[in-house]
């Protein structure tokens, strides 16, 4: 079973967590809410889990297609439910970006097969409430992603 520890470690409401692995990640609260940017939001931890579960998925459907992915970059943005107390996530956009020799068609299914079927993460925000929206952008190989 995977275990995580949290530890306060700056101010009131720095924390750092790790995991089994020794891995690190740093979390706090708003400055509004007493924090001091010590590190990431943890309602923006899950956009970040999102990002990552699903460019794994992608990135190995890809893969096993033989299509080239030279580079791979993803834009996550949401909006939670206005005043209320818990603020779940309520819609979220997700932008694929692609460079390489990429099947459009190809890229498409494998982030509909990652959203809607393999990416735990997504299906834990759906099962929440949000709406998931995604689109897929495939640029040239010799294009800069940022």
């Amino acid at each position: 079973m995977p275990t995580i520890n949290l530890a306060r470690v700056s101010g009131d409401y720095g924390f750092e967590a790790n995991d089994e692995y020794g891995h690190t990640v740093k979390m706090d609260t708003s400055a509004e809410s007493g924090g001091q940017n010590f590190g990431v939001r943890p309602m923006q931890m899950l956009l970040m889990g999102l990002g990552g579960c699903s460019a794994i998925d992608v990135i190995s459907i890809l893969k096993k297609q033989r299509q080239e992915v030279l580079d791979y970059h993803m834009k996550i943005s949401g909006d939670r439910e206005p005043g209320v107390e818990p603020s779940l996530w309520q819609n979220i956009t997700i932008e694929f970006h692609l460079k390489g020799n990429i099947d459009e068609d190809k890229a498409k299914r494998a982030v509909e097969l990652s959203i809607g079927k393999y990416c735990s993460v997504a299906a834990t925000l759906e099962k929440a409430g949000a709406e998931l929206n995604w689109q897929v952008f495939i640029h040239p190989a010799d294009a800069t992603l940022s």
